[in-house]
């Protein structure tokens, strides 16, 4: 079992910056891939990044390519989104998200259905 909680979601103006955290309890945090997901008021959850278990690979939509990057500590048990440049449609509650890894690769990162654990979500609201 893992149990995840994200925190440092907020409220900022466009063009201003946000880091999200994400930590996870449980033993064998190293041998999950992560992923950060989000979900706007009316609309479907959608994906924002992954991260594989060691950190050497790194997948982005193409919305938040440039602006946002995600890291992992795994001597702390914790992944983080630093979100640069935000706009009004990065509006959203935020979730991160664990799956066994399984080699290097991350097969589908983007599919929802594919991870095992979830956060609570938490709200960044970016005003324009």
């Amino acid at each position: 079992q893992v149990q995840l909680v994200e925190s440092g979601g907020g409220s900022v103006q466009a063009g201003g910056s946000l880091r999200l955290s994400c930590a996870a309890s449980g033993r064998s945090f190293s041998t999950y891939n992560m992923g950060w997901f989000r979900q706007a008021p009316g609309k479907e959850r959608e994906f924002v990044v992954a991260i594989n278990w060691s950190g050497s690979r790194t997948y982005y939509a193409d919305s938040v390519k440039g602006r946002f990057t995600v890291s992992r500590d795994n001597a702390k048990n914790t992944v983080y989104l630093q979100m640069n440049s935000l706009k009004a449609e990065d509006t959203a509650v935020y979730y991160c998200a664990a799956r066994k890894s399984i080699g290097n690769i991350i097969v589908e990162p983007s599919k929802a259905l594919l991870y095992d654990y979830w956060g609570q979500g938490t709200q960044v609201t970016v005003s324009s």
